[in-house]
């Protein structure tokens, strides 16, 4: 039997990452030119003129002689780490199959929990805001799904205390997945479902779903909309294997990995989940993607990551 290429496609092993990124020049040179690809502009008057005061590790701006240091305007901004131990905590994301918790990455990095839980977070809403342009379009197949709740009592839907989610895979022709979105709901009704479809599906996609009457309100984005009952054949139900296959790969991984979710962050999780398998086509270079992102994504404060919560 062949073997699955994207399954066993080569990564980045540790010792490259070291060669690479080992140093914390090589981390700063490489920020600089994710954070500046075209060379250094002043973020107040966009002058590119500016020199390096090494007393204080800022640039200064020619024209309005404004400061501003490597990791200003970024996710990194304000960090009292070396660069070294976020370019190791975005390698140990990007690489791990299944995510990594935040203790496990406390351990690696060498750092509390505290910085290394916020680290994660942060990397977290990188990727959440990095796919939250991303429209499905074509052939989609659509579920309802729930997380954490109580294990007592009711079950399934409308069970007490659980966080309901989405999960819509795109496929090609041949039926092969191709990008998957994962988004929390308020509530599994045609208002929501209308809502999270305006933002995205794009018009002209024909979405696939069980019997759940809130899933019509898809044709508010001008989507076609092909449901499917529960009590169909096994093989009609075929139609929607990817959708239940990646439904079943995260919840296994978020399970076999994180001792609790919350539900306010869960969001993230669900970005971190999607974000590796919309880009698993390059695995080498996964680590590059995010740190790129992660240079043009503006600074989140802790009390942003903390407090309010994350929407995707």
């Amino acid at each position: 039997m062949p073997k699955n290429r994207i399954q066993f496609q080569k990564g980045m092993s540790l010792p490259e990452f070291v060669q690479r990124f080992g140093a914390e020049e090589q981390c700063e040179l490489a920020l600089f030119e994710w954070h500046w690809p075209q060379g250094f502009r002043c973020p107040e008057c966009g002058y590119g003129g500016a020199c390096w005061l090494e007393s204080r590790k800022v640039f200064q701006c020619h024209r309005c002689h404004r400061q501003s240091s490597l990791t200003s305007g970024t996710i990194f901004a304000a960090t009292k780490l070396p660069l070294r131990v976020w370019f190791l905590a975005m390698y140990l994301l990007s690489q791990a199959k299944n995510g990594i918790s935040g203790l496990e990455l406390s351990r690696a990095l060498g750092v509390s929990y505290n910085s290394a839980w916020l680290i994660k977070h942060k990397l977290m809403q990188v990727m959440a805001e990095r796919e939250a342009g991303r429209r499905l379009r074509g052939l989609v197949q659509l579920d309802d799904a729930y997380w954490g709740g109580r294990h007592r009592g009711r079950r399934g839907r409308g069970a007490r205390g659980k966080t309901p989610f989405i999960v819509a895979v795109q496929t090609d022709r041949r039926g092969r997945p191709r990008q998957a979105r994962l988004s929390r709901l308020k509530a599994f009704r045609r208002g929501e479902i209308a809502r999270w479809s305006r933002g995205h599906l794009a018009a002209g996609t024909t979405v696939r779903s069980d019997g759940l009457s809130c899933f019509v309100a898809v044709r508010e984005a001008n989507c076609t909309h092909q449901p499917l009952p529960t009590s169909a054949s096994p093989r009609a139900r075929r139609r929607l294997l990817w959708v239940d296959t990646i439904l079943g790969n995260v919840k296994n991984a978020m399970h076999g990995t994180y001792h609790a979710i919350r539900a306010k962050h869960l969001p993230r999780y669900l970005a971190e989940f999607c974000w590796r398998f919309n880009h698993r086509f390059d695995l080498a270079g996964l680590l590059e993607q995010l740190a790129a992102a992660a240079a043009q994504t503006p600074p989140m404060p802790y009390r942003l990551v903390k407090l309010a919560e994350a929407h995707w």
